[in-house]
């Protein structure tokens, strides 16, 4: 028996020299009451230290991103704590009609409302300016989150908007490259976490026609019922994705350029959307007569909007002005 204690002690002894954490057994090694080590074999604790996967910083940090406040209300973006501004008023009405038909309260029943794409006639309208406006706004709302999604593959610019660097995203996640877990960004936005689009691929279009497509989106829109997703899509008469995606989306808002865009590209855009069963029109840059708001406004820059069901049931009515919007 001597032999064998003798042969555990000089075994403990290895293994604490080695860096092995042995607890101790509260009784003398020579106490017969207490069972001897080698039948718990040492070798086995060893493993056991070895395999262990040990948590790095790097691994306990999550996605999350800093967006620059103080840049973003310089650049006419509503932001968190700002003060009240004409243009937050704005998308507060902008807002409302699809906040209520992606919760079902709308005039009728939106299959995937809460899927709402952002997009224009042609470029330079303003479509990535309210699309960002449009997320930080229904993130201000107490019972809602927002993912805002890049899906302007062909020349993303949500993330340059923002102020983050590019990175993996959208077509990543379709191509089985990456998990969106891994591609999602969490700002500090409470409630705002982005998408980005990725890197750019030659079969873009083919990606968002492909059934990673729809049941992604399938996803997206089930999966959490307070969760809002904002696309920015590619202007509709310049690329076929806005088109493929327009096509599984369950509302659609189409950004305007006031004085810019010809009416028969905007007639032409939305023909292309006939099948999206709810179409908002946003008139961006609209120069506006004071005497339609009152004395306190004055003439400037700001939105005109207005939203129906089905081709040429679109009604569009004016805001309070504001700045000149910038383009994108």
């Amino acid at each position: 028996m001597s032999s064998l204690i003798e042969q555990a002690a000089q075994r403990l002894e290895q293994l604490r020299q080695a860096g092995i954490v042995v607890p101790e057994t509260g009784a003398a090694l020579g106490d017969q009451d207490t069972p001897p080590l080698a039948a718990a074999p040492p070798p086995a604790l060893a493993t056991l230290a070895v395999q262990t996967p040990v948590l790095t910083e790097a691994s306990a940090q999550s996605r999350r991103v800093e967006l620059n406040f103080d840049v973003l209300a310089a650049a006419g973006i509503v932001t968190p704590g700002a003060p009240r501004s004409t243009v937050a008023d704005q998308f507060r009405v902008i807002k409302r009609p699809l906040i209520a038909n992606a919760l079902g309260r709308g005039a009728a029943t939106v299959t995937h409302g809460n899927l709402i794409m952002v997009t224009s006639a042609v470029a330079g309208e303003g479509k990535t300016f309210t699309s960002v406006n449009l997320a930080m706004s229904i993130a201000a709302e107490l019972d809602h989150t927002v993912m805002l999604v890049d899906a302007d593959v062909a020349r993303p610019s949500i993330l340059r908007t923002l102020g983050l660097p590019p990175g993996p995203g959208l077509l990543e996640v379709l191509e089985g490259k990456a998990e969106i877990a891994d591609t999602l960004l969490k700002t500090n936005v409470e409630k705002l976490t982005v998408l980005p689009s990725g890197t750019p691929h030659p079969k873009a279009t083919e990606l968002l026609a492909s059934d990673a497509m729809r049941l992604l989106l399938d996803d997206l829109a089930t999966r959490y019922p307070d969760r809002i997703i904002i696309f920015d899509s590619p202007p509709l008469l310049l690329t076929t994705e806005s088109r493929v995606l327009a096509s599984r989306m369950g509302q659609v808002v189409v950004v305007v350029a006031a004085g810019r865009t010809p009416q028969a590209a905007i007639q032409q855009a939305l023909e292309t959307i006939e099948s999206c069963p709810v179409r908002l029109l946003v008139m961006n840059k609209a120069r506006l007569d004071s005497k339609a708001y009152g004395s306190g406004y004055g003439s400037g820059y700001g939105y005109g909007y207005g939203y129906g069901y089905g081709y040429g049931n679109s009604y569009g009515y004016g805001a309070p002005p504001t700045k000149e919007q910038p383009e994108g």
